[in-house]
């Protein structure tokens, strides 16, 4: 039976352009997206995680069920935002990358994540987070955030929020494949919901929003049911062996934060696509002219 894995139907005839030196790679942008947890009373099923499904008219991965998530603001590597949990050394070096950078790329993770999700990981001190974020003025400021009518972190100033770095870890990074037209070199965190704070469709992209436990949703893709794009559902599986958010939390500073990048050969007449250290997403696709 087919799985739900994503697959665009112009993939071959890139592969084929980018094998002949016909395309040339874009550069990818950095983007961050967040795995949020919440606790169930099963600690068989684990935790669930929070997803959003893209909506069937988008262009890239209509209907894919995904977490949120987006590109980095050039904006929030240059001015230092009041910031609590580990330092941004820290993170640059677990990231790999330097301190402006990695401080963007969490900044991308909490703002992306009140964007799509209304779930604000900052709070008035370095010990707390705020509460509900569903009022006027909150969701005015959300609205201009979307809008990139300000940075996040002109939002903390405006707001005398801390950013709780602290409540994030790294999971995974993946990086486009080099025939796609976008490309997004992500970085995938873990994070715990907030004592006191709900999540909602707050995105434009989703039609739909879901907690659902790890377990469920890999046998939902397993099935063909639920769509989804190849880092989604390998981080899923991930996930898939921990009782709690703060299980899953404690493992990520283990995890190995090598991209994973999709490789294309020729193999006796097939295009072969594969993604390095994960078997399940391979691809044969007939070359042209191929029975």
């Amino acid at each position: 039976m087919a799985n739900g894995q994503w697959y665009p139907p112009e993939w071959p005839d890139r592969i084929r352009a980018l094998s002949s030196g016909e395309l040339t790679p874009a550069t990818p942008r950095r983007a961050a997206t967040v795995m949020l947890l919440r606790d169930s009373r099963d600690s068989v099923t684990g935790p669930a995680v929070h997803m959003l499904r893209r909506r069937a008219s988008m262009a890239f991965a209509g209907g894919a069920y995904a977490y949120p998530g987006g590109g980095v603001d050039p904006r929030d590597d240059d001015h230092l935002v009041r910031w609590a949990g580990p330092s941004r050394a820290t993170w640059a070096a677990r990231l790999g990358v330097d301190e402006p950078g990695a401080q963007a790329i969490v900044c991308a993770a909490v703002r992306e994540t009140y964007e799509e999700a209304g779930v604000l990981l900052a709070g008035p001190t370095p010990s707390t987070v705020v509460g509900d974020t569903t009022g006027e003025d909150w969701e005015a400021d959300r609205e201009a955030l979307v809008a990139r009518e300000f940075s996040f972190a002109e939002f903390l100033d405006r707001r005398d929020l801390v950013l709780r770095s602290d409540l994030l870890a790294a999971w995974a990074r993946w990086i486009t494949p080099e025939f796609e037209p976008k490309r997004y070199d992500t970085f995938f965190f873990v994070a715990a919901l907030p004592e006191g704070q709900r999540t909602r469709n707050a995105s434009t992209e989703a039609d739909r929003t879901v907690w659902i436990a790890p377990g469920e949703a890999t046998a939902g893709y397993d099935k063909g049911d639920l769509l989804m794009m190849p880092p989604t559902i390998a981080t899923l599986r991930q996930l898939s062996p921990y009782g709690s958010a703060a299980e899953a939390l404690a493992a990520a500073p283990e995890r190995d934060l090598t991209p994973v990048l999709a490789q294309a050969r020729l193999e006796e007449g097939e295009l072969v696509l594969t993604w390095p250290g994960h078997e399940e997403f391979t691809k044969h696709i007939p070359t042209r002219g191929s029975a």
